[in-house]
């Protein structure tokens, strides 16, 4: 009796692995993508499956393909997680045209995990299965770079006897040819070439993380009118803060969190987990290791030698941000910063929206009034029975909606029409839409306004206002200062992780929570840092501000009095 060809694989054992609970080799984001894709190989998505013809075809010309330095088939020779990738990437397909599903791929991963070997490995297959007179592009920070990849190319292609034949491939100074299916190999340096113009059925983001987006959109632009494409973005991190692999990384896990939808993304996120990210727990922590370098659970020569280097890099200063960077996938000059609030923990706290709920209710407003091109936002909360109660707004400029839409990959017109954002003024925001928003609350939902809470940026106009109204608000400034934000940062944090805290449906405040990083000043006090979050976050901050009155007016209050009744 015949075998499952996908079940038996290791690329679905692999994936099995990843996905078991309570294994602490694999980070999160890696679980996830693997939970999501057994779901697929289980034929349990409508929407996609594996195909199995093609499965069949891949698992062909792996075999067939010799590595180079092992002289063994790379259906042998490659890792586990490059043959999860590989299959994953060229055999899953829509039901509903039978086209590949994944249009980008993305790989973050530490040095020396055979990346190079893998890259090669697909645009090999790539070249021997598109289409005819397809093209494919490497894109890297140098022509040096770049070339390591053609480099590897044609050591598989030489390696290979069903391969090294003319009449299949023809490998030249600055090109590789597919004579099969009239397709070729161009590797492009950023330094170097124009990467506009060019049609990439193919193309292959190299060492992201020393580029920004530039090519990447240019090579995205050229396959608009390609009804299949791919888009494979490997990278390990890198300590600079603009670069394009963070972006890349950001839109993965917000797509596996199931933050963004059609997004048409498989990634695999070699990353140490928060816990093991900030801090000095990189020093001691042996998952750090396992979760960042997939080779070092299979190969104990590669985790023993990664120790020797960490030691060195907890020893040595000038060794710190090499290792924690290239070998853990941390940003040392970041270890300072993490997530604020992990996603699936703050959805335990969602509830359904209830404007009754807040008739005759004292509550109190936070409001982040950001640059008049940028997002601004209003939280409303209140304490019922210990549990915090919010409601939160979004504002953005109306003539700016599809821009941000595209750069921010947030689906702005969505969020708009489920009632949580508001699109006013044309290419600024319209202040008086807010600030007549704000006046209009108590009217609208039945409730007392305490106090408004605000950051005095860009503020002071409408606070202005709101105070000379005809019904005024009592505004009070709050410091954007770690000593002051500290304490209703980790206030509003404790509250979502013991469940005291409730939200009415808002994906738009969902995704700001994902954006959220946390800094910790010089005294440990934490706050949510505009800059080194990974997009918009003006949600959390008003919300931060809001709690900051309620902490300060009433659960400060029974705290005290709790105090006198023991005494």
């Amino acid at each position: 009796m015949f075998g499952n060809p996908i079940k038996d694989s290791r690329a679905y054992k692999y994936a099995l692995w990843c996905a078991e609970r309570g294994n602490n080799f694999v980070g999160t984001y890696v679980k996830k993508q693997a939970i999501a894709w057994l779901d697929v190989a289980e034929r349990k998505n409508p929407e996609i499956y594996i195909n199995e013809k093609r499965w069949k075809k891949i698992t062909k010309l792996l075999k067939i393909m010799i590595h180079p330095d092992l002289s063994v088939t790379m259906l042998d020779g490659l890792e586990d997680y490059a043959l999860f990738f590989i299959y994953a990437v060229f055999c899953t397909v829509r039901h509903s045209d039978g086209l590949r599903y994944y249009q980008t791929a993305v790989l973050e991963i530490a040095r020396k995990n055979f990346k190079t070997f893998t890259s090669a490995v697909i645009f090999i297959i790539g070249l021997l299965t598109e289409p005819k007179f397809s093209r494919f592009f490497s894109v890297a920070p140098d022509l040096k770079l770049s070339s390591e990849l053609q480099l590897a190319i044609k050591k598989i292609i030489k390696s290979s006897p069903c391969l090294a034949d003319e009449k299949i491939f023809k490998t030249l100074r600055k090109e590789i040819r597919c004579k099969l299916t009239e397709s070729e190999y161009t590797p492009l340096a950023y330094s170097n070439d124009k990467m506009d113009g060019k049609l990439a059925n193919f193309f292959l983001a190299d060492e992201c993380g020393a580029m920004d987006n530039y090519p990447i959109e240019a090579m995205r632009s050229s396959q608009i009118t390609l009804h299949e494409k791919l888009g494979i973005i490997i990278s390990t991190q890198y300590p600079n803060d603009n670069n394009a692999m963070l972006e890349e990384i950001d839109i993965a896990k917000k797509s596996l969190a199931g933050l963004l939808e059609n997004q048409r993304i498989f990634a695999l996120l070699y990353e140490p987990d928060d816990n093991y990210r900030t801090g000095d727990e990189w020093k001691t922590e042996d998952f750090a290791i396992y979760q960042a370098n997939p080779v070092a659970y299979t190969h104990e020569y590669i985790f023993n030698e990664l120790c020797r280097k960490r030691q060195m890099a907890v020893l040595y200063s000038n060794k710190r941000e090499n290792f924690p960077c290239k070998h853990l996938n941390i940003q040392y000059k970041g270890l300072g910063t993490e997530g604020y609030i992990e996603i699936t923990k703050l959805r335990q706290c969602k509830s359904p929206y209830d404007a009754e709920f807040w008739k005759g209710r004292d509550v109190y407003l936070g409001l982040d009034l950001s640059q008049s091109n940028d997002n601004t936002s209003v939280a409303m909360v209140t304490l019922d029975d210990g549990v915090i109660h919010a409601l939160v707004w979004g504002f953005i400029p109306k003539y700016r909606k599809k821009e941000k839409t595209e750069s921010e990959r947030v689906d702005y017109q969505k969020l708009i029409d489920s009632g949580v954002c508001f699109e006013c003024g044309d290419e600024v925001i319209d202040y008086l839409f807010v600030e007549n928003f704000i006046l209009n609350l108590e009217k609208k939902y039945g409730v007392n306004i305490v106090q408004l809470g605000f950051d005095r940026y860009n503020a002071i106009s409408t606070v202005q206002k709101l105070e000379n109204a005809e019904n005024p608000i009592e505004c009070v400034e709050i410091k954007q200062h770690s000593s002051v934000l500290h304490r209703p940062t980790k206030l509003l944090k404790e509250y979502v992780l013991s469940g005291k805290f409730s939200y009415s449906e808002n994906n738009m405040l969902e995704i700001n929570f994902q954006n959220a990083r946390c800094t910790y000043d010089t005294n440990l006090n934490q706050y949510v840092n505009k800059k080194k979050s990974a997009g918009k976050v003006d949600m959390v901050v008003s919300l931060i501000n809001a709690v900051f009155l309620l902490q300060v007016n009433e659960l400060d209050r029974i705290s005290e009095d709790f105090g006198c009744i023991l005494i």
